[in-house]
């Protein structure tokens, strides 16, 4: 386990894309932290890296989004809505987390998922201003 000192958003992209090289499809990344900690930035970074070209958004609202990456595509969800709700709809990632595909999850602590291949766990904290600390477990 790592942990580094961002000290902006431009940082911790950087730091994502460096996590990004390492990831073969079937990949699965757990991103947590609090609201605000970057942990979508964090995401977008690791997405430039792997080539995706269209904007990166938080898809809080709509659970997932999957972008077509230069090696793969590249599966970004956000389980953040699903907090406390005692039924998932079978299949309900089913979409996103396929053996082709990078997949990051943020809130992964939301909801159960399916088994899969965790490549590594990432934590973003607040450490004042736009600085944050990112601890990075690889699981491989």
């Amino acid at each position: 386990m790592s942990t580094r000192r961002t000290e902006s958003a431009a940082e911790t992209e950087r730091l994502a894309a460096e996590l990004a090289r390492e990831l073969e499809p079937g990949d699965v990344v757990l991103v947590s932290g609090e609201l605000g900690a970057g942990k979508t930035t964090f995401v977008r970074g690791a997405c430039r890296a792997l080539g995706v070209r269209e904007p990166v958004v938080s898809p809080t609202f709509t659970l997932g989004r999957r972008y077509e990456g230069e090696r793969c595509p590249v599966s970004h969800l956000d389980l953040y809505r699903l907090a406390g709700s005692p039924d998932e709809e079978p299949g309900l990632f089913d979409e996103y987390l396929t053996p082709d595909a990078i997949a990051f999850v943020e809130w992964p602590e939301a909801a159960e998922l399916p088994p899969v291949r965790v490549a590594a766990r990432v934590v973003l904290r607040h450490a004042g201003g736009d600085a944050r600390e990112v601890e990075v477990q690889r699981e491989r």
